[in-house]
């Protein structure tokens, strides 16, 4: 098949997966007046049922409205990296990431049982960190992706440790089954460590401040990446998350202080920011902290104004973004450059692209007629009726809404209608795959606007509903009078015309500003994760310097630790009355143990491999003999068998290497403690032997072989089949392991160098 037959082919097999999200979205779609309607849907299978995992599905108003927006969005990025990765040598991989993804996301919006939600999380965490790096022959790429895992990463992590509390809390890992105990759980007094916790994980997952910085620096990955990843899917997990544990979580004032006050300064921060950026992708990215963290401050609400808000300006939000990143994405497509200073006058040639982009920068803008407008009034009517710091809520939803006009003024006059461009050669429109997504994403913003009840009815309440029952109904209208929302509306839209007439002493103000910054977060992040290489490298070189002493000594000067802590923890022992229980008279002991001291101290100082070898084999068998005369001949037949086998791989290797030499180098500081660590370490194990028979035995795993392994496993020899039958695996790896060392073993003596 040649290149280009190979071509078209992986173009069909690309364009046909576009098939699943849009049956997804479909089978969604038909179940919107059930929900409306109040009925929901749930599905689970066993996992883990003895440790109370299951793999439980819920489909309520939350759950679809995010299918929804996932499956939909997803349908016009699949068609559009069709066309954006013609000839990619990788399209079928970037396939595969992208809708192993999108399943991961759907599997997190509809999950249940927490830790069921958790894998999922971490699913879209490792699929996001693929696509990010798709280009991975760039660094770039790869150190966005690598970031964006670290951070994410750290945050699921987070999550994991909120969800086994939430569990002692709360008793179950399903989150339904939470909501009618969410009094006891906010009465727990874990209840503000799985708070702190939860807070990480949604706020590292929705780039929310100061775990910021990430997003930014992710727009290194293709455009239907950003599309998808950046502004409808994966950094909606955290709101997804604040949204479906508000009625086990919410309501209290760490909640509601924290979730208002993150918010507001990830609002303001990516709205100003956004203003001096000069990438498309950049202003983007930014616009997307502003958007994430007003849906943030509005899911601190307890109020169902402020709910509906946060609803209303997420799907706001996934519309125009999602337009916009595409948008973007073609620009740079058929320009060659993201530079909105060398772009300008795109409109003539690429009329269905500025289209989509005007209409989705009006929607941004909150102009009258589109979604966008009836998003902000619903928006501020929610920050005027937040339960604490209403003023600040509204102030930062004003603010950032303003530079975000103005924003969306820049996107429009100066790549579409401005002539100041430099781009080199003729520019024409992409193909129809392309610029289909972005132009009906943006049309959608217009009708919604002109129909904002019907899409309230259907879409915002059932959502809202799942996480926050009530019989309120907030209307949706494109006119409601003269009130406080309309009136910071033209607010909004006057301080944005404002700020683009004035945008560049605004633009020169803001980076002096970010001049006389001590740092900022990404430098904080290059500084721990420098310090986190400088101590790696300070152990390694301490701790795992190539010594095979050194790993020994460290190995067993920890285990003396840990142990021996452990004992001192739990208070004295009356050793006497353990050593008085022992079976063997002293006579037969003291010998057995003298040849063995004898034997021991034999290897230890001699300098003859043979006598060293010969040494070891005396150790094993007086071990055995213990055994034997302790009423356990199986047990010293299994230690003479091992012994003789171990003393002749010792000497087949011992034999072949130089002698024994003496180091004339050691310090008698350093022989002194070698020796003491020798003795402690055997006076710990001789401690722990004469110990442990002491407490009460629990005999119940006993119990257990004694009466199944004849009927379950059909063996009467109990031990043989605990190890073929009830520790199969396990014995199967212990035979690996000592295959593996013996093949390296065999290796090492085969391809061993002459020592001159």
């Amino acid at each position: 098949m040649t290149p280009k037959a190979r071509s078209r082919t992986t173009d069909r097999l690309a364009r046909a997966t576009s098939i699943l999200p849009l049956i997804l979205f479909l089978a969604a779609a038909a179940r919107i007046p059930a929900l409306a309607a109040g009925k929901t849907w749930r599905f689970s299978l066993d996992w883990a049922p003895s440790l109370g995992i299951h793999l439980s599905f819920l489909f309520d108003g939350l759950s679809v409205f995010f299918v929804l927006i996932v499956t939909g969005i997803g349908f016009f990025v699949t068609l559009y990296a069709v066309t954006y990765l013609h000839g990619h040598s990788q399209t079928g991989r970037f396939f595969f990431f992208l809708h192993a993804f999108m399943i991961s996301m759907l599997g997190l919006v509809c999950a249940d049982n927490a830790i069921c939600l958790f894998v999922f999380w971490e699913m879209t965490t490792l699929f996001s960190f693929l696509l990010i790096g798709f280009d991975h022959e760039k660094e770039a790429s790869r150190k966005a992706a690598r970031q964006a895992l670290l951070v994410t990463g750290a945050g699921g992590l987070a999550l994991l440790v909120a969800f086994l509390l939430m569990e002692q809390a709360a008793g179950t890992f399903e989150i339904s089954r939470m909501v009618p105990v969410a009094g006891d759980i906010k009465n727990h007094t874990l209840y503000l460590p799985i708070l702190v916790l939860i807070f990480l994980g949604a706020f590292t997952k929705s780039a929310q401040f100061p775990f910021h910085f990430w997003l930014p620096n992710a727009m290194a990955a293709p455009a239907p990446v950003s599309a998808f990843l950046h502004s409808a899917t994966m950094v909606k997990g955290g709101i997804y998350l604040l949204a479906r544990l508000h009625p086990v979580l919410g309501g209290t004032t760490p909640w509601m202080a924290t979730l208002v006050i993150v918010g507001a300064v990830t609002a303001i921060f990516g709205a100003v920011t956004a203003l001096g950026q000069t990438d498309l992708k950049k202003i983007l990215a930014y616009t997307t902290l502003t958007g994430l963290g007003i849906m943030t401050l509005l899911l601190g609400g307890e109020t169902h104004p402020s709910l509906v808000a946060a609803m209303t300006f997420l799907l706001v939000h996934a519309l125009y973004k999602s337009a916009l990143f595409l948008a973007a994405g073609i620009v740079d497509h058929q320009t060659g450059t993201r530079d909105i200073r060398d772009l300008g006058g795109l409109m003539r040639p690429m009329p269905f692209t500025a289209a989509a982009v005007f209409a989705a920068c009006l929607s941004m803008a909150g102009f009258p007629l589109f979604f966008g407008f009836i998003g902000k009034e619903i928006m501020y009517q929610g920050t005027l009726a937040e339960a604490m710091m209403p003023e600040l809520a509204t102030f930062a939803a004003v603010f950032a809404n303003g530079f975000m006009t103005a924003v969306a003024g820049i996107l429009m006059m100066q790549a579409f209608i401005h002539k100041n461009t430099t781009v080199s050669g003729p520019v024409k429109e992409a193909g129809l795959s392309m610029w289909i997504g972005p132009l009906v994403l943006g049309a959608t913003g217009i009708v919604f606007g002109i129909v904002p009840d019907m899409v309230g009815t259907w879409l915002i309440c059932p959502a809202v509903h799942a996480f926050h029952p009530s019989e309120e109904h907030i209307q949706m209208a494109l006119y409601h009078g003269i009130n406080p929302p309309l009136l910071l509306s033209a607010v909004t839209i006057t301080t944005g015309c404002l700020l683009y007439l004035w945008r560049r002493p605004a633009i020169k103000g803001i980076a002096a500003i970010f001049r006389t910054l001590p740092a900022d977060a990404t430098g904080i992040y290059e500084y721990l994760l420098d310090g986190v290489g400088k101590v790696a490298r300070f152990q390694t070189r301490i701790i795992q310097n190539g010594s095979l002493h050194r790993y020994l000594y460290v190995i067993c000067a920890f285990f003396v630790f840990l142990a021996g802590f452990s004992y001192l923890r739990g208070g004295a022992v009356a050793l006497p009355a353990l050593w008085s229980n022992t079976p063997l008279p002293a006579a037969d002991l003291g010998m057995l143990m003298l040849l063995i001291a004898v034997a021991a101290i034999t290897v230890v100082f001699s300098r003859s491999v043979l006598l060293a070898i010969c040494a070891l084999g005396i150790m094993g068998a007086g071990i055995a003999m213990i055994f034997l005369r302790s009423g356990a001949p199986d047990l010293a037949l299994t230690q003479l068998l091992v012994e003789t086998l171990t003393v002749i791989i010792v000497a087949v290797i011992l034999l072949r290497l130089p002698g024994l030499q003496k180091s004339g180098n050691t310090g008698f500081l350093k022989t002194a403690m070698n020796a003491v660590l020798a003795v402690t370490v055997g006076l710990m194990m001789t401690f722990m032997l004469l110990i442990e028979p002491g407490g009460p035995p629990n005999d119940s795993l006993t119990r257990f072989f004694e009466e199944n392994s004849y009927v379950a496993a059909h063996g009467r020899n109990i031990v043989n089949v605990i190890l073929v039958d009830f520790r199969g695996f396990d014995t199967m790896g212990e035979i690996i392991v000592v295959a593996a060392a013996a093949l390296a073993g065999v290796a090492l003596i085969r391809n061993r160098k002459e020592t001159p």
